[in-house]
C-alpha cells in the first residue's frame, strides 16, 4: 500500500536516502516536510503531478534495486505497517505483490524484489505495440471507442469487429494509445495475443498465465487450477488502480471470459473476427474504408518509407483505382503501399495494371510478410463444412450481393440457408446487405471464395452447378415478373406477382445481378439460359429507362445467339438492341440493328415479329428524319397485325403511324390514326397504350389548331401515366399541357405545368429533360416574358409517346437450365 511504503521509508527502513525521498515527495507534492505518510498517500492521487511522481519513483527503484538487504527491510517494514497485504497496491510506481516489493516501470517491465533475497519478478503492464505507422480514416469508430474506454462510462469490454485485413488491431491500439495519454489508466496495459485464428489458438488458462506473469506473479506462485489463477488474477487487479487489458484476434468469447477483471475500474478491449456478443460487449463493427481514406492510407504509408514520394497525390485517379482493386481494405492497402515502397520508380499506374491483368488478385497483394490470402484463408479454415461450402458459392454469384432465395438457389437448398449466412456474418465473411434478407461479399472475399472453389476439380463442378441454379432462378423469376409487366386484362393472370409494383419491385432490387448473370452467356455453358434471361429483362429496362443496361445486356445476348446459331433469339435480341439504341438517342445504330432484325425474321416467315420489326424499323426511321419511309414502315407493320388479328399491337401501330403521319404534315391523317388507335385498344384494356394515343392525339390536335381538345387529351393521357408511374411519360403529358396554355398566353399556368413535368422527370431517371424543362420555366419568370409570336407551328412539344415494341421471349430452350416451375 501506498502508506505503507512511505511509512517504511519515513521510519528509517531505507536508511537515509529513504527518509531524504520523503522529504522529496512532500515537496513535489506542495506539502509540509512534516505532513502525515497518510496525507502524502492520499496526495499522490492528483493527475497533474504524474510525470513528477513517476521521476521520483525511478528513484526509489535505484535505491531499492541496488541493494536487496534494503529492499527487504522496506518489504518487512510494510508487511509490519500493513500486515496481511501480500498483494497491495499499484500505482504504476509501488507496490508490495504476494510477498514481493514493487520497485518501478521501465518501459513495460517492472522490477519486483522478494522479500528475503529471492530473485526480482518482472512485470509487463506497458506492454501495449507502438502505434501503427499511417492510422487513418476511423474518426468515428476512434470516438465511439473512446467514449466506451473513458472512466465515466459504465461498459467494462468493448468489442471490435471485423473482417480480417480491416484493421481492428490498428483502430485499438491506436486508441489505447489515446486513452493513456488522457491518465485513464495509471495501472497500466496488458496486452494479449489470443491468436485465435491459428490451428492452436491461445486458450483462456494459457493467457491467464501469462497475464498473472505480467503482473509479476512468480511461476511457483501461480495456482494449479484455472478457476485459482481467474481468482489470483482478479485479485491482483483489484488491488490495482485502473487497468486496460487488450485481448487482440480471439476467436471466441471462451477465451476472453475468464479474463475480464472482476472490478469496474479496468478496461477490456477486444478485437475479433467475430462479432462476441455473447461478452455482453459494446459492440464496434468495422467496415471497409472510404474511397478518399483508403487513397489517404497508401500515400500515408509510401510516405513513411520516403516523405517525399508524391506517387499517390500526383496521379490521384490511379491511386483511386488501386485503393478499388485493394477493396478498401486496410491490411490490402498496406500491402499495396509495401510494393510500391520496394520499387520507387514504379508509376501506380503500372500497379493497377498488375492486379486488372491478373487471373488471381490476391497473389499480387503479398509482400513477403503480409498476404491479404493468408489472412482470408485463416477466417475460412475455421469454418464448418457447410458455411464454407456456402462461403464458396456465395462467391461465384454475379455480383457481390444477393438475397435470402438467391443464396437458397446457389446452395440447392429448398429454404433460404439463413441460419448459415448469419453465421457468416457474425464472422464478417459476409455483411448485410442493401435491405433485410439481402447479403454482401467483399470484393476480395469474393476473390478469396472464387479462387478456392477453381483450385480443385471437385469444387469446380460444385461451383458450375450452383451457377446454373442460380441462372434459373433469375430467368424463373424474371420471366413472372416480365409477364406481369406485360399483361393485359383477359390475359391469364400471371402467378408470383399480384400487381405491377410487387414485380418491378423484385427487379429492382435483382437489377445488378440479373443484368451481370446475361455475361454468363459468354460461357457456352450458360448461354442459352442468359440469351432467355436478357429477352425477359427487356420490357423491364425499356420502362425503367436503364439503356445503358439495356444496351450491354442486347448487345451481349445478340452475340450469343448468334455463336450458337440460334436466329429467333439472334433477331430478338437486335430488335431490343435497336429500340434500346433508339431509346439512348443514337438513332443511326438504331436503324442498323432494326434493319437486321427486320431481315432475319422476314427469312422466318414468323408474320408476327416481321409486324414487330416493321413497327420498330419505322420509329427509327421517324426519329432519323425519313418521314415517309417510316410511313411506309409503320403501314405494313399495322396490315400485317391486322391480318394475324393481333388487335393491341395493331393499336400500337396506328399509333405511331400517327406520328409519322404528323411529321409528314399530314395532319388530320395523324388525328384520325390517333382515334383509330384508341378504339383498338380501348376493347383489350390497354390503357396504358390507349393514353399514349391521347397524349400523341393532343399533339396533332395541337397542330390544327384544336388546343381545347389538344388539352383535354393530354389530360386523360395524364391521368392514366400517373395511375401507372409510369413518370417519364407522365413528364411528357405536364410539359404538352404548359405548350398549350404558353401557346394561349396564359404563362402562369404554363410554368407551373414545366416545373411538375420537371419533377416527373427527375422521378423518371431523365435528368437531362428535366433540365430543359426547368430552362423552359426559366424563361417565363423574366419580367418581360411573353408568349411565342404566332407561326406556322405551335411552340414544340416535347418527344410524343412512341411505343417500341419489344421481342416476345421465346420458350426456353430444352437445355436451358433448371427452368421447370418449383
Amino acid at each position: 500500500m501506498r502508506a505503507a511504503l512511505l511509512a517504511a521509508l519515513a521510519e528509517g527502513a531505507g536508511g537515509d536516502a529513504g527518509r531524504r525521498a520523503v522529504a522529496e515527495l512532500a515537496r513535489l507534492l506542495g506539502r509540509d516536510p512534516g505532513v502525515s505518510v497518510r496525507a502524502l498517500a492520499d496526495a499522490s492521487d492528483d493527475a497533474d503531478r504524474q510525470e513528477a511522481l513517476r521521476a521520483w519513483g525511478d528513484g526509489i527503484a535505484e535505491l531499492l534495486a541496488g541493494d536487496r538487504q534494503v529492499a527487504d527491510t522496506v518489504a518487512a517494514a510494510m508487511e509490519r505497517h500493513a500486515p496481511g497485504s501480500m498483494a497491495s497496491w499499484y500505482r504504476g510506481d509501488h507496490t508490495d505483490f504476494r510477498g514481493g516489493v514493487f520497485q518501478r516501470e521501465v518501459i513495460g517491465v517492472q522490477i519486483v524484489t522478494q522479500p528475503g533475497g529471492t530473485a526480482a519478478a518482472p512485470e509487463a503492464l506497458a506492454s501495449l505495440p507502438p502505434r501503427p505507422g499511417g492510422f487513418t480514416g476511423r474518426d468515428e469508430e476512434t470516438s465511439e471507442l473512446l467514449d466506451a474506454l473513458d472512466r465515466s462510462s459504465a461498459v467494462l469490454v468493448t468489442a471490435v469487429s471485423g473482417l480480417g485485413g480491416i484493421g481492428k488491431t490498428a483502430l485499438a491500439v491506436e486508441a489505447a494509445h489515446l486513452a493513456c495519454e488522457k491518465g485513464w489508466f495509471p495501472g497500466g496495459v496488458l496486452f494479449v495475443d489470443l491468436h485465435g485464428y491459428d490451428k492452436e489458438p491461445v486458450t483462456a488458462d494459457q493467457a491467464l498465465q501469462s497475464l498473472l506473469r505480467a503482473l509479476g506473479i512468480e511461476l511457483k506462485h501461480i495456482p494449479t487450477t484455472a478457476d485459482d489463477r481467474a481468482v489470483l488474477y482478479r485479485s491482483a487487479l483489484a488491488q490495482r488502480r485502473a487497468v486496460l487489458l487488450l485481448a487482440d484476434n480471439a476467436s471466441s468469447p471462451d477465451q476472453v471470459a475468464p479474463l475480464l477483471p472482476g472490478d469496474s475500474r479496468h478496461r477490456v478491449l477486444v478485437t475479433s473476427r467475430a462479432r462476441l456478443p455473447q461478452l455482453g460487449a459494446r459492440l464496434i463493427p468495422l467496415n471497409q474504408l472510404t474511397p478518399e481514406h483508403a487513397r489517404q492510407l497508401i500515400d500515408r504509408a509510401v510516405r513513411i518509407a520516403d516523405h517525399e514520394d508524391s506517387r499517390v497525390v500526383d496521379d490521384t485517379a490511379a491511386a483511386a483505382r488501386l485503393a478499388t482493386l485493394c477493396g478498401h481494405l486496410p491490411l490490402a492497402l498496406q500491402i499495396a503501399a509495401a510494393l510500391m515502397a520496394e520499387d520507387p520508380g514504379m508509376p501506380v499506374t503500372e500497379l493497377v495494371g498488375e492486379l486488372e491483368e491478373s487471373h488471381d488478385r490476391l497473389a499480387h497483394l503479398d509482400d513477403g510478410k503480409r498476404s491479404v490470402r493468408a489472412a482470408f484463408e485463416l477466417s475460412y479454415r475455421r469454418l464448418p463444412p457447410e458455411q464454407a461450402r456456402l462461403l464458396r458459392l456465395l462467391a461465384l454469384g454475379p455480383v457481390s450481393e444477393v438475397s435470402d432465395e438467391g443464396a437458397a438457389a446457389l446452395a440447392g437448398a429448398d429454404t433460404p440457408p439463413r441460419w448459415h449466412l448469419k453465421a457468416l456474418a457474425r464472422a464478417h465473411l459476409v455483411e448485410r446487405g442493401s435491405g433485410r434478407g439481402r447479403w454482401r461479399l467483399h470484393d476480395l472475399v469474393r476473390v478469396f471464395g472464387a479462387g478456392v472453389a477453381a483450385a480443385d476439380a471437385e469444387l469446380r463442378e460444385e461451383g458450375e452447378a450452383a451457377r446454373e441454379r442460380l441462372l434459373g432462378y433469375y430467368w424463373r423469376w424474371a420471366s413472372a415478373a416480365d409477364d406481369r409487366l406485360r399483361w393485359l386484362p383477359g390475359m391469364a393472370v400471371p402467378e408470383r406477382f399480384v400487381d405491377r409494383g410487387q414485380a418491378l419491385e423484385w427487379l429492382d432490387g435483382e437489377r445488378a445481378g440479373l443484368v451481370a448473370a446475361v455475361s454468363w452467356a459468354r460461357e457456352e455453358r450458360f448461354a442459352d439460359g442468359a440469351v432467355g434471361l436478357a429477352e425477359r429483362l427487356a420490357e423491364y429496362l425499356r420502362w425503367r429507362r436503364y439503356f445503358d443496361d439495356w444496351i450491354t445486356v442486347c448487345r451481349t445476348a445478340q452475340r450469343a445467339a448468334h455463336r450458337a446459331g440460334r436466329l429467333e433469339s439472334e433477331a430478338g435480341a437486335w430488335n431490343n438492341l435497336g429500340n434500346a439504341l433508339l431509346e439512348a438517342g443514337q438513332v443511326g445504330q438504331a436503324v442498323d440493328a432494326l434493319v437486321r432484325a427486320r431481315d432475319l425474321v422476314r427469312s422466318s416467315g414468323d408474320r408476327r415479329r416481321e409486324a414487330m420489326a416493321w413497327n420498330n424499323l419505322g420509329l427509327a426511321l421517324l426519329e432519323a428524319g425519313r418521314a415517309e419511309e417510316s410511313v411506309d414502315g409503320l403501314t405494313r407493320a399495322r396490315a400485317l397485325y391486322e391480318a394475324a388479328g393481333d388487335r393491341s399491337n395493331e393499336a400500337t401501330a396506328w399509333n405511331n403511324l400517327g406520328l409519322a403521319l404528323r411529321a409528314a404534315g399530314r395532319i388530320e391523317d395523324a388525328v384520325e390514326a390517333f382515334t383509330r388507335a384508341g378504339d383498338l385498344v380501348r376493347p383489350v384494356g390497354g390503357r396504358h397504350r390507349e393514353a399514349m394515343a391521347w397524349n400523341n392525339l393532343g399533339l396533332a390536335l395541337l397542330e390544327a389548331g384544336r388546343t381545347g381538345e389538344a388539352a383535354e387529351a393530354y389530360t386523360v393521357a395524364l391521368k392514366v401515366f400517373r395511375e401507372f408511374e409510369d413518370w417519364y411519360r407522365a413528364g411528357q403529358a405536364l410539359y404538352n399541357l404548359a405548350v398549350v396554355h404558353q401557346t394561349a398566353h396564359r404563362l402562369v399556368e404554363a410554368r407551373t405545368f414545366y416545373l411538375q413535368a420537371a419533377e416527373d422527370f427527375i422521378r423518371a431517371n431523365a435528368p437531362a429533360e428535366a433540365a430543359r424543362v426547368h430552362i423552359r420555366a426559366a424563361t417565363l419568370e423574366a419580367p418581360d416574358a411573353t408568349a411565342p409570336a404566332p407561326t406556322d407551328k405551335p411552340t414544340p412539344a416535347s418527344p410524343p409517346a412512341r411505343t417500341t415494341d419489344s421481342a416476345q421471349p421465346a420458350p426456353p430452350p430444352p437445355n436451358a437450365p433448371d427452368t421447370a416451375e418449383q
